[in-house]
């Protein structure tokens, strides 16, 4: 056993977390309100302690310590004395072992008991009573890591925001049922960079790769109780340690190793990240880190009872992003992922929860205040979920200028359009052209709309064309998830065998990423979306680590599959192609690209401009979007026509140029046939067309 000395040094009160400088660890955690902080040492495997020491000084509400001689591999948990007073907000326990919040790496394994929790489960008097078991035989340790870098110079693939193509995923589910990837590697980032994953994400166009959560989370215990887990990973244990699953190796090089062979292939990686609220739960939850360290500092509080937490997130507890340590907890976090590991950017989970304060939400807290001006943080794609559960608590357009916002008015308008309500030609159009009546404002830009028709969170894209109801039986209810799908099964409730069944599906399914591609904004594909990936009808999988929420790749390779693989990866050459599908810049009709020719025009399916009582028209369900754009000496142009009705349309563009079909989705491919005047689109389908004009002798 090592000699360790009777006391610690007092070391230093930054960095906070436990850091190796070569010849020691420095200890400096956080804690206004403690009247003392011990560090618990154990042995290599976590399940005996074999020292402990209290952190001796304590600098602006930093307690800190210097153990001469440790190394990297040490392991240790914290524990915080201070009154145990609920109706105060104090909740310390010093029974309870303790995880530090910059825990980097774990030792040992996670036990559901009754001694976790601070409180007596069971007592009458419930999170008032106190528990003096110890935890630590049940709880997670901390172990002391040497920070690693990249070696060699920043090689982010740096996308241009109008040049983005997200691809949302599962670290773990992506690749489960991978049959080319090595058994022990699927799930992990060591398969998320195999060659045959890589491949796939450059034909079908993506350019960013978005991962559902990667911090280390905590299983939920109720949903163990059931025999479920908690997939999807909102669920944060530590927000600087990778969740132990996703490693094949164990070790966190191996997602290093993934996010460089990705970049070298031209691929972003931006990480799901949820810094609104813990694993803690509320007031009946239990205490392994942040409660115990101090309650009040880290959650938002009942102004009228400090007993209990204000719930703005819907899991129980919000973290305080208006107290400068949390915030610093989170941005030391996301320099963290930014420097160690190269990530190109961070979608923040209920950003709204982000920005309030005491009196609200604020576009300009003080956390998106830290983030706008920080010189690296700043440069990263930025995208938010911009609503929470609290008042007010929807604010879609809002977010601050730099950031993108996932758009749900995009993903609503067109399910309603493609599944046949009426209604829907206005609402259709402002979506398409980069939803400028939401996000117009300001210095942003079409990028700023993040343009979705399914995510994690929901249906996936045949079963939006294969359910009209959610089927979620598999969770132990059928209550949760999105009560309105809006959805349709096109004839019958689940698969079909069906010819003519299947055909409309198809057609609608191809009609949608049409106009997804085809939109003004930064378009998401959800992952296996491109080879009719199912969830048998669950809009809320969040509790399925099975074969219901894995993608399956057999999928891929099918007729079927193979098809719809390659038309995604037609309308992203289409986009790619063609400069004003990605326009940097709203388009508003106003600006004249040739005589005749506005920067973008609308049209009935009879090629004439629509009337202010056309766009009301409930029955109207056929629409052509010009777009125009300068090139040099030319004007190029595009066309997407649509027809949502039940019937086939012929269409008319208002002009005399020889038109070239590029895609139509009542095709699996298109045959780039040219046309003059009068062609046919199908019942539920979506045609683009290009063609160019010479500008050199024109004015």
């Amino acid at each position: 056993m090592r000699p360790w000395p009777e006391r610690l040094d007092p070391g230093l009160p930054y960095p906070l977390g436990a850091t190796w400088d070569g010849t020691g660890v420095n200890f400096a955690v956080f804690s206004a309100h403690a009247e003392r902080m011990e560090v618990c040492l154990f042995d290599d495997a976590g399940k005996r302690e074999i020292a402990r020491f209290a952190l001796p000084e304590h600098s602006d509400e930093i307690w800190h310590g210097y153990l001469p001689n440790a190394m990297p591999g040490l392991v240790y948990g914290l524990r915080a004395h201070g009154p145990f007073d609920p109706d105060r907000g104090q909740r310390f326990n010093s029974n309870k072992l303790l995880l530090d919040p910059y825990a980097r790496a774990f030792a040992g394994h996670f036990r559901w008991t009754d001694a976790l929790f601070g409180h007596r489960v069971r007592s009458a008097r419930g999170d008032l009573s106190f528990d003096r078991r110890d935890s630590a035989p049940a709880m997670l340790k901390a172990v002391v890591t040497e920070d690693r870098s990249f070696q060699d110079e920043d090689c982010r693939p740096r996308i241009p925001w109008s040049d983005t193509v997200i691809y949302e995923a599962h670290v773990r589910g992506l690749t489960r049922l991978l049959e080319v990837v090595p058994v022990r590697e699927r799930g992990t980032f060591a398969a998320l960079c195999h060659p045959y994953v890589i491949g796939h994400l450059r034909r079908l166009g993506v350019t960013t790769l978005e991962l559902m959560p990667v911090h280390a989370i905590l299983q939920d215990r109720h949903l163990l109780e059931r025999r479920l887990s908690n997939y999807w990973g909102y669920n944060t244990l530590s927000f600087f340690a990778v969740e132990p699953r996703y490693l094949a190796s164990g070790v966190v090089d191996e997602m290093r190793r993934a996010i460089r062979r990705l970049h070298k292939s031209g691929i972003e990686v931006i990480l799901d990240v949820v810094y609104n609220h813990t694993c803690e739960g509320d007031e009946t939850g239990p205490t392994l880190s942040w409660r115990g360290l101090d309650n009040q500092s880290y959650y938002r509080l009942s102004a009228d009872d400090r007993r209990y937490y204000i719930n703005d997130t819907g899991t129980g507890n919000t973290l305080n992003l208006s107290h400068p340590r949390v915030v610093q907890m989170v941005m030391d976090s996301l320099r963290y992922w930014a420097t160690t590991f190269q990530v190109d950017g961070f979608r923040f989970d209920l950003g709204m929860t982000l920005g309030r304060e005491d009196t609200g939400y604020d576009p300009g807290a003080g956390f998106f205040d830290a983030l706008r001006q920080d010189p690296l943080l700043s440069r990263l794609k930025l995208i938010t979920e911009p609503w929470d559960l609290g008042l007010g608590g929807y604010r879609l357009g809002y977010m601050p200028p730099g950031f993108a916002e996932w758009n749900d008015k995009y993903r609503e308008t067109l399910r309603r359009y493609w599944r046949g309500d009426g209604g829907q030609r206005g609402e259709l159009a402002r979506r398409l052209s980069g939803s400028a009546d939401i996000f117009g404002h300001g210095s942003r830009r079409p990028w700023a709309s993040v343009n979705f028709i399914t995510a994690h969170d929901g249906m996936t894209l045949e079963d939006l064309v294969s359910h009209e109801a959610r089927h979620n039986e598999a969770n132990g209810e059928n209550s949760d998830g999105h009560g309105e799908t809006l959805s349709a099964n096109w004839g019958h409730e689940g698969p079909s065998g069906a010819a003519r069944i299947i055909a409309t599906r198809e057609t609608i399914k191809r009609s949608l990423l049409v106009s997804l591609m085809a939109s003004l904004g930064t378009p998401m594909l959800l992952a296996g979306d491109e080879f009719g990936r199912t969830q048998a009808g669950n809009d809320n999988a969040y509790c399925q680590d099975n074969e219901i929420s894995w993608l399956d790749w057999s999928q891929a390779t099918s007729a079927r599959g193979e098809a719809l693989i390659e038309f995604v990866s037609r309308l992203s050459e289409i986009r790619r192609a063609f400069p004003v599908l990605r326009s940097p810049r709203f388009l508003h009709g106003r600006d004249l690209i040739a005589p005749g020719i506005s920067d973008i025009d609308w049209f009935d399916e009879k090629g004439g401009f629509l009337t202010e009582q056309d766009w009301h028209y409930p029955e109207g369900r056929a629409l052509t979007m010009r777009l125009a754009g300068r090139r040099r000496s030319r004007a190029d142009l595009i066309a997407l026509c649509i027809n949502g009705s039940d019937t086939s349309l012929t269409f008319c563009l208002p002009d005399h140029l020889p038109w070239r079909v590029l895609i139509d989705s009542a095709q699996t491919l298109s045959h780039h046939e040219r046309i003059v005047q009068g062609f046919v689109v199908q019942a539920g389908a979506a045609v683009i067309l290009a063609a160019h004009l010479d500008l050199a002798h024109k004015g």
